[in-house]
């Protein structure tokens, strides 16, 4: 009789209650005997899951805001997921087709790689607004500018918008010059735009090289690709062109303006919908890590450490901002037979250059972008 209403049980859809058929513990908590509506709930969550970890992967500007941000990933797993793939700077962005032409590029065509921006998503300046110190209310004594005299004339570009632009194409006096910022690299350098091929007008291509900016020629149909910390054309008529660097400072906007009180200022009406006063690559510059990879690499000194990139034609040398102090404010040193003077102000950390004989160029790099384009350079003793 116990049997037979065993049997019925069975028999009603109800195994759960039946003692004959109860299942051991790990069984009834498996994927296969969970509800459907749970199951299917499951797998929707794990296929929500696997789109966002592959959109994740593919595509730079999202896990590069992320990182800079916080904004995109909220929990704690997301921040970390950023900062693990920024640790190894061995990021691999979705294969696009390119809109330049690399198949006879003097680097490496495999190690350009997209920077998440398209073509001019960075949007470079072209006939920038200026204005007098008193309007530049938007700045602050301790901004950092690239500072550039010429013609009689003195010019401040804010790093806070050269952060979204990378590039201005301008004139000082009658010299037409592209102001250029790679915030990857903390490199600033200043190219006279005239060249073999003639004046030129340059954009931000979305690519890089070596985690350093590829500026494109907007005046030739070929648009040939230029590397700001190698001066050199690297594809199209520019290849193995040299780009000439004019002399610069990068220092703060409360320096510059007590040496030159004349100077006129980069107007933050750029035409551009950008939130100048937040830096989108803050987080960026407060940790070790890289975004891309650059090679060589050298442990020399910190990868991110601010140098002061000093080339002739056959020697390069690397001066540290670290390198210098209260009690070591000046150098004068000789490059390939050339004087270059340099001296450090401690108030504002920054170097600059105060004489250089002809034939002598520099630029400001971090240590880790200048090496991997001139590996054999020399270093400034400690």
């Amino acid at each position: 009789m116990e049997h037979s209403k065993r049997a019925e049980t069975d028999v009603g859809g109800n195994p759960a209650d039946s003692p004959s058929n109860s299942t051991p513990p790990s069984c009834r908590v498996s994927f296969c005997h969970l509800p459907l509506r749970s199951r299917l709930l499951m797998i929707a969550i794990l296929l929500s899951l696997g789109l966002l970890g592959w959109r994740f992967s593919a595509d730079n500007v999202f896990w590069q805001d992320a990182w800079n941000q916080g904004t995109l990933f909220p929990t704690i797993a997301g921040r970390q997921l950023c900062e693990a793939r920024g640790q190894s700077a061995q990021y691999a962005p979705r294969r696009q087709r390119f809109a330049f032409d690399l198949s006879a590029a003097t680097v490496p065509a495999d190690k350009i790689l997209p920077g998440g921006p398209p073509k001019d998503g960075i949007p470079a300046l072209s006939n920038p607004k200026f204005i007098t110190p008193s309007e530049a209310t938007y700045l602050q004594p301790e901004d950092r500018i690239i500072g550039l005299t010429a013609s009689d004339q003195a010019k401040a570009y804010p790093l806070k918008i050269l952060n979204y632009h990378e590039i201005v194409n301008d004139r000082v006096g009658d010299l037409p010059v592209a102001v250029t910022y790679c915030p990857l690299c903390d490199s600033c350098a200043v190219f006279d735009r005239r060249t073999k091929l003639g004046e030129r007008e340059f954009g931000v291509s979305g690519l890089l090289y070596n985690s350093n900016v590829l500026m494109y020629d907007r005046s030739d149909q070929t648009e040939s690709l230029w590397s700001q910390v190698l001066t050199q054309g690297v594809s199209g008529p520019g290849a193995k062109k040299s780009l000439t660097a004019l002399p610069l400072e990068l220092t703060t906007w409360g320096d510059w303006q007590s040496r030159h009180p004349n100077t006129l200022v980069l107007s933050a009406e750029t035409g551009h919908d950008r939130n100048y006063s937040l830096s989108p690559y803050a987080k960026y510059f407060s940790t070790p890590r890289l975004m891309f990879p650059a090679e060589p690499s050298s442990d020399r000194l910190p990868a991110k450490s601010r140098v002061l990139g000093v080339w002739t034609e056959t020697v390069a040398k690397a001066y540290p901002e670290s390198n210098f102090s209260q009690d070591r404010q000046r150098v004068e040193d000789v490059l390939d037979g050339k004087k270059v003077v340099l001296e450090f102000n401690a108030a504002t950390k920054s170097l600059r250059v105060v004489e250089a004989d002809p034939g002598v160029q520099y630029m400001y790099s971090l240590w880790f972008a200048w090496h991997a384009f001139h590996p054999e350079t020399e270093v400034l003793a400690q």
